[in-house]
């Protein structure tokens, strides 16, 4: 069943969004005001990345004085993981899984057409939520055994990835700290 449904049947079309110029401070209005973890950078159709609130937080610890001047398109994500409306959720949950996300832009003809979470497809597929918390169970175990031998090691560094810009646990890979995600992309 969940080869069959299409990202486009569950995304969410009205999503919250963003303009790239717009404050730290007005993201973090607006994703209280609407409740949510992310915002969109859109400018028209135009996807300019996402803002979550752990860009949020690492803004805030870093110029926590200057949260009305800095811009939303100096601190979001811009590598980002997209997918197409025509897309199974199964296959935006094998890529959420395999990226760490829980969120994805819906993109059709390089212009934004929707947002699709983790929570929008437990909502529609109930199901799912059981398959999917089996993944996080094992992603969690996986984590902690990575920070355990890391730490041993003494290689364990969690902070600012250079190529992505997520906080993560960081690799240094030739003299850059990296996350996995961007190590497993080289």
């Amino acid at each position: 069943m969940v080869e069959r449904i299409r990202v486009g049947d569950v995304m969410t079309r009205d999503f919250v969004h963003i303009n790239p110029d717009s404050s730290v401070f007005e993201c973090a209005r607006k994703m209280m005001k609407k409740r949510v973890g992310s915002l969109v950078v859109k400018e028209n159709d135009k996807l300019h990345g996402i803002i979550t609130e752990k860009d949020l937080v690492w803004a805030m610890t870093k110029k926590p004085d200057k949260l009305k001047e800095i811009k939303a398109k100096d601190v979001l994500t811009r590598k980002l993981v997209t997918i197409s409306p025509e897309a199974t959720i199964h296959q935006a949950l094998e890529k959420m899984n395999k990226k760490k996300l829980r969120r994805l832009p819906v993109v059709n003809n390089k212009k934004i057409v929707g947002y699709v979470t983790l929570k929008d497809i437990v909502k529609f597929i109930p199901e799912v939520f059981e398959e999917n918390r089996e993944f996080e169970r094992i992603r969690e175990e996986s984590e902690k055994m990575k920070k355990s031998e890391s730490a041993t090691k003494g290689t364990f560094h969690e902070n600012i990835c250079e190529e992505c810009g997520n906080f993560d646990i960081l690799l240094s890979i030739d003299g850059r700290m990296i996350c996995e995600s961007c190590k497993d992309e080289m």
